[in-house]
């Protein structure tokens, strides 16, 4: 009765003061009109308009018979001004005593109750299984649940929580009006949703709201923050606020964060690590050190530091000290299969349906990994990059993914997840630069704009100048030119300068809005690319390359790269499910250019110029497109290849960046015997698989074999041209 009796009073007062200013404001616009009106007509000495005559009742003698004199009455009709201010007192009336009113009654009472934020009922357990069936990760919270009283938490960690996310929260009624102005104003300028919450507020959307950004929302969560003041001191909301709160991982909670990240009991933190957790609520999954982003909880403490000693709390030199202290962090002991995929797949997770919904709401995710496929990846790899240590490479990773559907068959991050140096990092999801991989990205855009397989190129030596820029004069990987060769050699063999070559010709903007639409996401400042970007210039991802050969391997299709097979809610309803052709991306490249290109990188005896007869890329028995990339200094070395039925990309390098050795052979060592094993371990039982003729592709004897052509390209060529006859031990 009480919290109804608050709440009522609050409408009733907050009615009274809308009411107040609506009357304030008409009185103050009828004054100005009034003075306006008088002011106009002395100076244009308008005539005053006329006054309306009374309107006097007439009385009918009852017995004397009427008169057959007509009596005239003259009725004025009301002035527009009048008509308005009883139009508009009327809905102004109707407006705020009756709409508004129920509107408010309407909302409050689809309003969840802030007393069942202690009563809340137990969370559920997420479970994560492979394609089938197999239990990859529990997401729990409870298990990891402990309860502690705003007493045992130190001075420093609420000190810190206030500074970082709420400087006012003793002084505010739940909600701190500048902090909404300023995140409107941010808002209408064109920014994100910006929240300006205060803890209260964030207790509210942990405990009751879901994570969407929405006005709606918003409103709900500054109401009920407001009527959860009314239920709560400040002391006692803080308490909630310390253990409700999500804090990345399984720990909900402070006393589960200082366990889970330091191995102790909340009371006993010291200021260096208050301020780390104080700043892990804002974005839990990016603040991690133990995420995809490891090292940017150091600046976000070093921020929640500088605003305890902006704000009082603790001096310059406490802060200055407190940063410099390094914090030991305790290693997960959370059984987990195919780590780097689990940890992926969770981020999409929370991204759709909310921390809190994942963490807690139990439910049971079906992916599209296949466990034991996972595992042969994972030892191939790891092998691999222990047998290649001489060539000063430390990692490795890889990727199998289902180009029809878009489903991940295996996700291998990295040699060892369990490894200390950067071992967490998923290298599949990480920046790195592609090598000449992306040249399939070049070409596809060359045949759409006129050139052919047979298109003759020139590998000769070439300088590009520009204002502002040192000249760029791209070299092959072998330091050799090859003189007038094929597109489909040139290709084959990966040769840098026909490349660099062929995009300066058709424009660097064609090549990117191919890549784009081919399905890379990360090349988003065209402006600061060069004609390098055709060598690796630009950095993607291996979940991008694998859509991008996926377009490849499907005639032309995109379909985008996804792992969810089915989610499902603790009550059994489903909430997504991947339907056939759901995730299709539509024909982003002609089927004839898919073809093409994925003959040219099928063709053992085209490359032979560069990789031999006998390679890596080539796998006895069945028709695999491939091709390899190696970036600047050696840093990066891939190889991308595929059937209508998979897709595998290969890496290894070492993740700070350092170069491997200079002995690496593209194609022959480093990434290419991963591939190689993968692919071979895929395809042992299956029969070959050709890619089917497409009806715009014909073919015509040309240059000395049997070449493809886009129907109305086979006479751009002269076909009786025959270049210099390539050797195995080309001449400089």
């Amino acid at each position: 009765m009480r919290l109804a009796r608050d709440l009522l009073l609050f409408v009733v007062l907050a009615l009274i003061k809308i009411g107040d200013l609506v009357l304030f404001i008409l009185g103050f616009v009828i004054e100005i009109v009034k003075k306006l009106g008088k002011f106009l007509r002395r100076r244009f000495r308008f005539p005053k308009l006329p006054r309306l005559p009374r309107l006097k009742r007439i009385k009918k003698p009852l017995l004397k018979k009427p008169s057959k004199k007509k009596r005239e009455v003259v009725i004025f009709p009301l002035p527009f001004f009048v008509r308005f201010k009883y139009f508009f007192f009327g809905a102004v009336f109707s407006l705020v005593l009756i709409f508004i009113p129920l509107l408010i009654l309407i909302f409050l009472q689809n309003l969840p109750s802030p007393k069942s934020i202690t009563l809340s009922g137990i969370p559920q357990t997420t479970k994560i299984y492979d394609r089938n069936g197999v239990l990859l990760y529990q997401i729990y919270a409870t298990q990891n649940r402990t309860i502690v009283p705003l007493s045992d938490i130190p001075k420093s960690l609420k000190d810190a929580t206030i500074a970082i996310e709420d400087k006012d929260f003793y002084k505010h009624p739940g909600f701190n009006v500048f902090a909404i102005i300023r995140s409107l104003v941010k808002n209408l300028s064109g920014n994100n949703l910006q929240g300006g919450s205060t803890i209260t507020q964030q207790l509210i959307k942990s405990a009751l709201l879901t994570p969407q950004a929405t006005i709606e929302r918003k409103i709900k969560e500054i109401v009920l923050a407001f009527w959860a003041e009314r239920l709560y001191t400040k002391d006692e909301i803080l308490e909630l606020y310390f253990n409700q709160i999500p804090y990345g991982g399984t720990a909900w909670g402070v006393e589960a964060a200082s366990q889970v990240y330091f191995g102790k009991n909340v009371k006993d933190l010291t200021l260096a690590e208050s301020a780390f957790l104080a700043g892990i609520p804002k974005a839990p999954t990016t603040y991690s050190p133990f995420g995809t982003t490891p090292h940017l909880w150091k600046s976000r403490q070093k921020e929640v530091l500088e605003r305890m000693a902006s704000l009082s709390y603790i001096t310059k030199e406490e802060a200055l000290q407190a940063n410099e202290e390094e914090l030991v962090f305790q290693t997960p002991q959370i059984p987990i299969r195919a780590p780097h995929f689990v940890m992926y797949l969770k981020d999409l997770l929370v991204k759709r349906y909310g921390l809190p919904m994942v963490e807690k709401g139990g439910l049971t995710v079906i992916t599209s990994l296949d466990t034991t496929l996972q595992e042969t990846a994972q030892r191939i790899v790891s092998e691999e990059v222990l047998n290649n240590t001489y060539l000063n490479l430390t990692n490795g990773a890889a990727l199998i993914t289902t180009p029809a559907n878009g489903d991940i068959l295996a996700m291998v991050g990295s040699k060892d997840y369990e490894d200390p140096n950067g071992g967490a990092v998923n290298v599949t999801t990480s920046l790195r630069q592609p090598g000449s991989s992306i040249k399939v990205v070049t070409y596809s855009a060359a045949l759409a704009n006129g050139f052919t397989a047979a298109t003759i190129l020139d590998d000769s030596p070439v300088v590009y100048r520009s204002p502002g820029s040192p000249p760029y004069a791209p070299v092959n990987y072998d330091g050799k030119f090859h003189g007038k060769i094929s597109l489909r050699i040139a290709f084959a063999n990966s040769f840098n300068v026909p490349a660099v070559k062929t995009l300066n010709q058709i424009g660097i903007a064609q090549m990117i809005s191919y890549g784009k639409k081919m399905g890379i996401t990360t090349w988003n400042n065209p402006q600061n690319y060069g004609l390098s970007i055709t060598l690796g210039g630009a950095e993607v991802k291996m979940t991008d390359m694998a859509t991008a050969y996926g377009v490849l391997a499907n005639g032309g299709t995109k379909v985008e790269v996804n792992p969810i097979l089915k989610v499902s809610d603790y009550k059994g309803d489903v909430l997504e499910e991947k339907q056939n052709n759901k995730d299709l991306g539509g024909q982003v490249l002609d089927s004839g250019i898919a073809f093409i290109i994925s003959n040219i990188l099928s063709d053992n005896r085209a490359r032979a110029l560069e990789f031999g007869t006998n390679s890596p890329l080539n796998i006895l028995n069945h028709t695999v497109s491939v091709k390899t990339g190696t970036s600047d200094n050696k840093r990066d070395n891939w190889t991308i290849g595929y059937t209508p039925s998979y897709v595998v990309a290969a890496w290894v390098g070492n993740n700070d960046n350092s170069p491997m050795s200079q002995q690496l052979a593209s194609g022959i060592t480093g990434a290419a015997p991963i591939w190689n094993r993968v692919m071979t371990f895929l395809l042992k039982d299956k029969p070959d698989e050709k890619l089917p003729l497409p009806f715009n592709v014909i073919q015509k004897p040309c240059i000395g074999r049997v070449e493809y052509f886009i129907k109305g390209t086979e006479n751009l060529v002269n076909c009786a041209f025959v270049p210099p006859s390539p050797s195995l031990t080309p001449n400089p």
